[in-house]
This record gives C-alpha cells, sequence and structure tokens, in this order.
C-alpha cells in the first residue's frame, strides 16, 4: 500500500510540474495588454511599446545566481538591438511581502536603459507560464497586437559565455525581425524557480 501511495504522489508531482510549464501563453497566441509599476512608481504598459517591431520580456530576479550570470548578456542584447525596434522589458516576479521576496528598492537601484517592473501579484508572470528566473518571451507586434513566437532560455550556457554554442534568444529576434518562422520556438529555461506568494 506505501508503494502504491508513494507511486501516486510521485505521478501527482509530475503532473503538477507538466501543468505548470504549459500554463500561460502558447506560442502564435496574442498577448494581452498589462501594466506594471517600476521600482520608482512609474506604471508602464505592453500598449506603450506599439511602436516596437519586436519586445523581449525577461522574468528576471536580483537574488537568482542564474539571473546575474546573464544580466551583462541580457543588457548587451538590449543595447545592440534597441535602434531595430526591438524593446526590452525585465519583469521581477520576485517582488512583494512574502519570505525571500525583494524589496521595490532593488528595481529603482537598476538602471538598464529599459524599463525594470515588478510583478507584485504575480498576474503577469503567471498569465505567460513563467516558472523561472531568467526565462525570456519574444513578442512581435503585428497590426492585431503582439503575438508570442519564444519562449524559453537564452542561450545553452548559463555559466560561461564564451561557451555558448547556440544563442536561442538572438537567433528568435533576428527571425522575428526578418519576420521569418522561429526555427527554435522555445527551449526549457535554465534558473531559479519562481516561488509563489
Amino acid at each position: 500500500m506505501r508503494r502504491y501511495l508513494a507511486l501516486l504522489a510521485v505521478t501527482l508531482l509530475v503532473s503538477i510540474s507538466i501543468f505548470a510549464q504549459s500554463g500561460g501563453y502558447q506560442l502564435g497566441d496574442k498577448v494581452a495588454d498589462f501594466t506594471l509599476k517600476d521600482g520608482n512608481n512609474n506604471s508602464v504598459s505592453l500598449s506603450d511599446m506599439a511602436k516596437s517591431k519586436t519586445v523581449v520580456i525577461v522574468f528576471t530576479n536580483n537574488l537568482c545566481p542564474y539571473a546575474k550570470l546573464y544580466e551583462n548578456r541580457l543588457v548587451t542584447l538590449a543595447s545592440t538591438y534597441s535602434n531595430q525596434g526591438v524593446q526590452f522589458l525585465f519583469i521581477n516576479p520576485s517582488v512583494g511581502t512574502g519570505e525571500g521576496s525583494e524589496p521595490l528598492a532593488n528595481l529603482a537601484a537598476k538602471n538598464y536603459g529599459f524599463p525594470y517592473l515588478a510583478d507584485e501579484e504575480q498576474k503577469v508572470s503567471q498569465s505567460f507560464g513563467a516558472t523561472k528566473t531568467p526565462e525570456v518571451f519574444v513578442l512581435h507586434n503585428t497590426s492585431g497586437g503582439f503575438v508570442l513566437k519564444y519562449k524559453g532560455a537564452i542561450d545553452d550556457n548559463p555559466q560561461v559565455e564564451s561557451g555558448v554554442k547556440s544563442n536561442f534568444l538572438k537567433t528568435a529576434i533576428d527571425q522575428v525581425l526578418a519576420n521569418k518562422a522561429v526555427s527554435v520556438s522555445g527551449k526549457r529555461a535554465t534558473g531559479c524557480m519562481i516561488k509563489k506568494y
């Protein structure tokens, strides 16, 4: 009986994990507008980016070692593509009052040259189905709104930038800007699990 209960518990956990990873927007879905605040209490909406060809949303967390490893790579990508109509948004789903959460002041201390927003109620991260930090979502601006074209990992080597062989995010941005189909539309992100508050 114990063995049966253990097997049932493992099956249930695996099912919940798979469901959590498949939740949220799917590739090709239109993304609804949202509004979040930055560290200085300024409101920023997805609809504010209406003149951008592409929006790259990065769910990140200042306390996550993986996010720290990727920070410079992401800021460099944002700078590289800024004059090509690509807008980056960092969104932190770990700002709040829960144990292990970050204070809003941590966002205000960062000056990336693009918005860094707090998802204090985790509604936006849940709507995207984000489960890790950092995890990226590439949106293509069509005449009807923003459509999800890529989600997941930034590249294939979080630890060593010089060891990267596949730049998933960069490739997706290039293909979306060229109005081509994204060849790799999703790769599982490597990072810290987003703790639900």
